[in-house]
């Protein structure tokens, strides 16, 4: 059972995602609150994913992200936004959020968005724009030189990661085993000079990976 904490300030977002993912079966929402109630009550349930409104009246939401981020074994965070291009969404990206949702996600993918973040995967609403990019990617190495220092097969593996794959995932769909797959993911975010799986989701992106320009 996927255990997910839901804070946003809105009370009709905390039930819609409530509601429809305790509907999924394989998921509880194990608490929607809203603003800071969500340190104490990750600190208490240990949810695996919590999806954290980035912006509330009473608290800025990178604050909770740190904070939940600084824990000693840190739920996954996913940020929920109600605009693809919230200036916010490239610093949380850089902060370690898993990704990020629009509020106005379909509800039948919402379920299979939680299970990619609880397995490790990345997940970016199909509305991210080259502004959330360009914020992210801002002052780095070009996206497209720095693809060019993967051999071919990170580079495949790199494109699955960036749709969502998990470790696991990737193995199955390669024939390779999980500890060479991770050491693969290793040298991928190494030579990309990020920190993390959804950098390496914006790096490809950007350098044109995920249109088929490969």
């Amino acid at each position: 059972m996927i255990r997910v904490l839901v804070d946003d300030d809105e009370a009709l977002i905390r039930t819609g995602f409530q509601h429809i993912l305790d509907a999924a079966g394989d998921i509880e929402v194990v608490a929607a609150v809203s603003g800071r109630q969500a340190l104490a009550e990750t600190a208490r349930l240990h949810p695996d994913v919590v999806l954290l409104d980035i912006r509330m009246p009473d608290v800025d939401g990178l604050t909770i992200l740190e904070r939940l981020r600084a824990l000693p074994a840190p739920p996954v965070v996913a940020m929920l936004t109600t605009f693809d291009t919230d200036e916010y969404v490239a610093a949380a990206l850089r902060m370690g959020a898993a990704g990020f949702l629009l509020k106005d996600t379909d509800p039948e993918h919402l379920a299979v968005q939680v299970r990619t973040l609880a397995a490790d995967g990345v997940v970016l609403s199909p509305k991210v724009t080259s502004t959330v990019v360009d914020g992210y990617l801002a002052g780095r190495t070009r996206s497209s030189a720095a693809v060019e220092r993967l051999s071919a097969r990170e580079r495949e593996i790199l494109v699955l990661l960036a749709e969502g794959l998990s470790n696991g995932d990737i193995a199955a769909r390669l024939y390779l085993g999980v500890g060479t797959v991770k050491d693969h993911v290793s040298a991928i975010l190494t030579k990309l000079k990020v920190n993390g799986r959804v950098q390496a989701a914006l790096v490809a992106e950007r350098a044109g990976l995920l249109r088929g320009d490969r």
